[in-house]
């Protein structure tokens, strides 16, 4: 075989050993990705219409967020939005849609402290995303109640399962990051 075939041969190798690497390195990013974001990944996914640019977008989430420093609440910090939520919840009572504005200052409060942005709520949401993949869905669908509740469009249920949603996200953001100190 002339020397042209064996270089031809290699080159073709060559390509076929890339794109094998490529299709690897794309598998796992996309299974780091679905790992990390969970039903985030899919709502991203369906949103965008494309698997590349939702993966990116969930990427450019990753980089954002470890710009951020986020930290854990100080001890007394904790206590305090405890104490606070004990209120609101206590409001609900006599006061759902006020009860649900105050759940949703207070989440932007304890989010703010911990060093998340919280001047507009789809990046607030994008930003929680990557720290509490599954429990992102639940702030959207509070908030979403919340803003319906605003407009007086939201039945007592509608609040109650709000508050609900804001409960989960609230507990989970009181509880100290993992490996990380208290500010």
């Amino acid at each position: 075989m002339p020397v042209w075939g064996w270089i031809i041969i290699v080159v073709v190798a060559i390509a076929i050993v890339a794109l094998i690497a490529r299709q690897i390195s794309t598998t796992r990013r996309s299974s780091h990705l679905r790992d990390r974001f969970g039903p985030e990944y899919d709502r991203v996914a369906g949103a965008t219409g494309s698997k590349r640019d939702a993966e990116s977008q969930l990427e450019e989430r990753e980089e954002r967020r470890d710009q951020l420093g986020i930290r854990s609440l100080p001890e007394a910090s904790r206590d305090r939005y405890r104490e606070w939520w004990r209120t609101v919840q206590a409001q609900f009572v006599d006061d759902p849609r006020g009860a649900i504005r105050a759940a949703d200052d207070l989440i932007q409060a304890v989010m703010a402290e911990r060093g998340y942005p919280v001047e507009d709520f789809e990046q607030r949401a994008a930003d929680l995303s990557v720290d509490h993949p599954d429990l992102v869905q639940n702030y959207r669908k509070g908030h979403r109640l919340a803003e319906t509740s605003r407009d007086n469009g939201a039945s007592t249920e509608d609040l109650r399962q709000a508050m609900t949603h804001y409960r989960a996200l609230f507990d989970e953001l009181v509880e100290p990051v993992a490996g990380s100190r208290a500010a």
